[in-house]
C-alpha cells in the first residue's frame, strides 16, 4: 500500500484542496483503521463532497413526501420514475451545471445536458425531451458586465442546442430569467425525461459474487478533474482560469452510447448500470457496490484511456464524459462487450463483485486503495450547520410601493427582457426532432404525446427567485404552484415534481437558514398539492466574491392527461374569463423592481384550496385555452397571450382597489377562453366549484388593453417578438 503515499508535512495543504477539514481527516483514518494514501482521500474527497454526499443538506431533504400510487421510484437512483398507465413510465431528473457554465458557457451547458441524459437512459428509459432553466445577470447596454453576460448567454444556448440537437432529443421549453444577483455566478439547470415499460426500469446495482464489471463509452482523460469538489466552493477572483475541472462533451459519442445501452436492456444480460457522472469511476463504483452491500475488485490498469501516464487518483476522479459502469451477468461479458463494440465504443472488463463489503483497487497488481463501501456513504459527513435569519428580511418589509402612471409602467414592462418572446433562445434548440411535441412551451408549460398509450405529458420549469429572496419558505411554495398551473393551463394534471435547489454558502447561516425554509415550502407544497418529489440536485456555494445568488428552487413538474390543450387564443368572439382574486401585492414584484428600482415587500398570500380548485377547473373541456397569470399580473399576462395568438383582447377587470393592480402578482389566477354557447355550463361549472371568477371580455380587437391600458395589438407584437433578438445582436465578447 506504498503507492502514492502522503506527505505528512503537506498536510494541512493536501486536506484544504481536497475541502476536508482535520475532523474528516481523524474520521478517514478510523474507519480504514490506518492513514489513507492520496488515492483513498482523493476518494473520500470526492464522496463526501457537497456535490455527492449532500452533507449540508441532507437533513432538510428527508422531510420532503416521496411517495403516491403513481410513484414508481422516488429519490435515490439515478433519476424518479412515474406511473403514467398502460404499463409505461417517465423517468425524469434536474440537475445543476452552474460552476462550469460560468468557467467555460459552451462546454459547461452542453454536458449539463448530456450528463441528464445519462441519469435517464440509465434507468432503460429513452430521452424523450429537455428542458432547461438559465439565469443570468442584465443583458443590457454596453458595460463589460452585459457584454459579459450576452457572451454567457450565447455560449450556454449554443451549448444546450449544440448537444441535445446531435443526440436527437428536442428541448421544448425552459424557463430564463435575469437579476443582477447572478452577474458573478449564473445558474444552468438541465431537466431530461424519458420514457421506457415500467417492468423494464434498471437500476444502479453490482451483485453476485463474480459477475464482471464492465466499463463502457468514452475514453478516459484528465478533463473534469476534480469537478465534483470543484463545485463544493464558490468563485473568488484567482479562481477564473478552472477550465482544467470542466469536462468536454462529445454529443455523437453520447448518441452511440445511448442507443448502445438501450439496445443492451433489451437483453438479460445485466444486474445493474450506473452513470459515471460527479466524481466519475469513484462515485459509480461505491454507489453500485452500497445499493447492494456488495464490494467491487476493480483493475485500473484496463480501464481505457487517451492521455499517457495517468494514474489510479486521476482515474478515480476524472470526469470524462460519455462513461457508463455495467455490473454483467458472469458468462455474459463477450455478450456486452459486442453490443457496444458494434457501436464502436471502448468496453472493457475491469473488475469483479466481490462480498466483502470493500472496494479495492489495483495498478498493474498492486493493491493501491482498500476502502469499506458502508462507512464512505452512511458515514458521510451529516452536518447540521448553523441557522440564522437574514437582517435584510427586516429592512425590506416595510416598502411603499409608487403608484405610477399605469400606462407608462405598461410599455415599460413589456420591454423586460424577462417578458418578451425568448424565440432567439429556443428556435437554436430542434424542438421538433421524435416528433412527439405537442407544444414545445411558447407560453407556459411544454406537452409531449407519448406513442406507446396515446397519453400527454405536461412539463415545466419554474422558480419566482423574487418572491424566494423576500421569503424563501413561500416563495418555495409559490415556485412548486407556478410550476403546476404552468402544466394545468394545459388540461394536465400535475402529477410530480424534480427539483434543482440552487443557493449560497452554506457555510453562511443565513443562507442555511434560507434553504431549511425553501425545503420546508417544497415539503409544504407538494404534500398540499400530492405532487410528491421523485428526484432532484442541490447546488450550493452559487455565489462569486463574497455575494450569494437569490434563493432559487428550481421545480421541474410534471403531469399526465389523456389529451391537451394549447396556450393559443382559437376564435375571435369567445368569451374569456379571469380565475381568482387580485389584491394589491406587490411584494418581489416586477413591477417594485422596475418601477421601484428594488426587490422587496410582503410575498403575496397563500392558499392551497384556491390553487386546487383552480387546476381542478382547468382540467375542463369547456375551456379553448388558458394562460397563467403570473410575473407581471394580468397586464403581462394578456399581453403575451394575445401577442402569441396574433389576436386582440381588450378586457375590463372589475373590483380593483387601484389603476396599478393589473401589475399585482397575487397567485391562484389564470385567464381562460370560452365558446359562448358553452357560456351557461361553464358558468354554473364555476360557481360550484366555489372559486372567485368574473367575465373580462372577449377575444377580438386590434388592442391589447386592460382597463383601458394597453397597445396596438401588431404595435405590441413587434416589441414582443422582436425586442430580444435585438439585445442579443449587440456586440458579444
Amino acid at each position: 500500500m506504498g503507492y502514492m503515499e502522503l506527505d505528512k508535512s503537506r498536510l494541512e495543504e493536501i486536506l484544504a484542496k481536497h475541502k476536508l477539514t482535520k475532523a474528516d481527516y481523524e474520521h478517514i483514518v478510523q474507519i480504514l483503521g490506518r492513514e489513507p494514501n492520496l488515492v483513498e482521500l482523493g476518494i473520500f474527497s470526492a464522496m463526501w463532497s457537497e456535490h455527492c454526499s449532500y452533507k449540508s443538506s441532507k437533513i432538510y431533504l428527508k422531510g420532503f413526501p416521496t411517495e403516491a400510487p403513481w410513484v414508481v421510484q422516488g429519490p435515490g437512483e439515478n433519476a424518479g420514475v412515474i406511473d403514467i398507465g398502460d404499463g409505461m413510465v417517465a423517468v425524469f431528473k434536474m440537475e445543476s451545471h452552474n460552476h462550469p457554465s460560468f468557467i467555460e458557457p459552451y462546454q459547461g451547458a452542453a454536458t449539463g445536458v448530456g450528463g441528464i441524459l445519462r441519469d435517464v437512459f440509465t434507468m432503460g428509459a429513452r430521452p424523450v425531451l429537455n428542458l432547461n432553466a438559465i439565469r443570468f445577470a442584465d443583458i443590457r447596454g454596453e458595460s463589460p458586465k452585459a457584454k459579459l453576460h450576452r457572451h454567457l448567454l450565447s455560449g450556454v444556448v449554443a451549448g444546450i442546442a449544440g448537444y441535445g440537437n446531435c443526440v436527437g432529443v428536442p428541448t421544448i421549453g425552459g424557463e430564463t430569467a435575469f437579476e443582477e444577483c447572478y452577474k458573478g455566478n449564473i445558474l444552468v439547470n438541465a431537466f431530461s425525461l424519458g420514457i421506457c415499460r415500467k417492468d423494464e426500469v434498471f437500476y444502479a446495482r453490482a451483485e453476485g459474487v463474480g459477475n464482471p464489471v464492465i466499463y463502457v463509452g468514452s475514453k478516459t482523460g484528465r478533463d473534469g478533474l476534480g469537478g465534483a469538489v470543484m463545485s463544493s466552493d464558490s468563485f473568488k477572483e484567482e479562481d477564473e482560469d478552472q477550465r482544467p475541472t470542466v469536462q468536454v462533451g462529445d454529443p455523437f459519442t453520447e448518441k452511440l452510447l445511448m442507443e448502445a445501452c438501450l439496445e443492451l436492456f433489451k437483453t438479460d444480460y445485466i444486474v445493474g448500470i450506473q452513470d459515471m457522472g460527479a466524481a466519475g469511476l469513484t462515485s459509480s463504483s461505491f454507489e453500485m457496490a452500497g445499493k447492494s452491500g456488495s464490494g467491487l475488485k476493480l483493475y485500473l490498469d484496463k480501464v481505457p484511456m487517451r492521455e499517457e501516464g495517468m494514474n489510479p487518483y486521476e482515474l478515480m476522479l476524472s470526469e470524462s464524459q460519455e462513461r457508463m459502469l455495467i455490473c454483467a451477468k458472469k458468462g455474459y461479458e463477450d455478450k456486452v462487450i459486442e453490443i457496444f463494440k458494434k457501436y464502436e465504443l471502448d468496453a472493457e472488463v475491469i473488475g469483479e463483485v466481490t462480498d466483502s463489503g470493500r472496494v479495492e483497487l489495483f495498478w498493474y497488481g498492486e493493491k493501491v486503495a482498500d476502502i469499506p463501501v458502508a462507512p464512505i456513504t452512511e458515514e458521510a459527513p451529516e452536518l447540521c450547520r448553523p441557522v440564522m435569519e437574514p437582517s435584510y428580511l427586516k429592512e425590506i418589509k416595510e416598502v411603499e410601493i409608487p403608484k405610477a402612471d399605469p400606462q407608462e409602467t405598461f410599455e415599460k414592462l413589456i420591454r423586460e427582457p424577462e417578458v418578451v418572446d425568448k424565440s432567439w433562445i429556443y428556435t437554436q434548440y430542434d424542438s421538433m426532432v421524435q416528433t412527439n411535441t405537442a407544444d414545445s412551451g411558447r407560453v407556459d408549460g411544454s406537452v409531449i404525446r407519448v406513442k406507446e398509450n396515446g397519453k400527454f405529458i405536461g412539463v415545466s420549469t419554474d422558480c419566482n427567485a423574487r418572491f424566494c429572496y423576500i421569503d424563501p419558505k413561500k416563495g418555495a411554495v409559490a415556485s412548486v404552484l407556478e410550476a403546476g398551473r404552468n402544466v394545468a393551463v394545459k388540461g394536465i394534471e400535475p402529477k410530480a415534481i424534480t427539483d434543482c435547489l440552487n443557493f449560497g454558502n452554506p457555510e453562511r447561516p443565513e443562507i442555511m437558514w434560507q434553504f431549511k425554509e425553501a425545503c420546508e415550502g417544497i415539503k409544504e407544497a407538494c404534500q398540499e398539492m400530492t405532487t410528491p418529489v421523485v428526484s432532484g440536485n442541490v447546488s450550493l456555494y452559487n455565489e462569486n466574491e463574497g455575494e450569494g445568488v437569490y434563493p432559487t428552487p428550481e421545480i421541474g413538474m410534471v403531469g399526465v392527461g389523456d389529451k391537451w390543450r394549447s396556450s393559443y387564443l382559437k376564435k375571435e368572439g369567445n368569451l374569456v374569463y379571469l380565475l381568482g382574486e387580485t389584491k394589491p401585492e406587490f411584494g418581489g414584484s416586477l413591477y417594485l423592481k422596475v418601477i421601484g428600482g428594488k426587490v422587496a415587500g410582503v410575498h403575496p398570500e397563500i392558499d392551497y384550496e384556491k390553487e386546487r380548485k383552480l387546476w381542478k377547473i382547468l382540467q375542463s373541456d369547456l375551456i379553448e385555452s388558458a394562460k397563467d397569470v403570473g410575473v407581471g399580473g394580468i397586464a403581462i399576462a394578456l399581453y403575451k397571450w394575445g401577442s402569441v395568438s396574433n389576436k386582440g383582447l381588450s378586457l375590463q377587470v372589475e373590483g380593483l382597489s387601484q389603476p396599478i393592480d393589473i401589475f399585482s402578482e397575487s397567485l391562484h389566477r389564470a385567464l381562460v377562453e370560452v365558446d359562448p354557447k358553452n357560456r351557461e355550463e361553464f358558468e354554473k361549472l364555476l360557481e360550484e366549484s366555489g372559486i372567485k371568477w368574473q367575465l373580462v371580455g372577449r377575444v377580438g380587437g386590434d388592442r391589447l388593453e386592460v382597463n383601458g391600458v394597453g397597445i396596438d395589438l401588431q404595435e405590441g407584437r413587434k416589441i414582443y417578438f422582436e425586442t430580444f433578438p435585438q439585445l442579443m445582436s449587440s456586440e458579444i465578447l
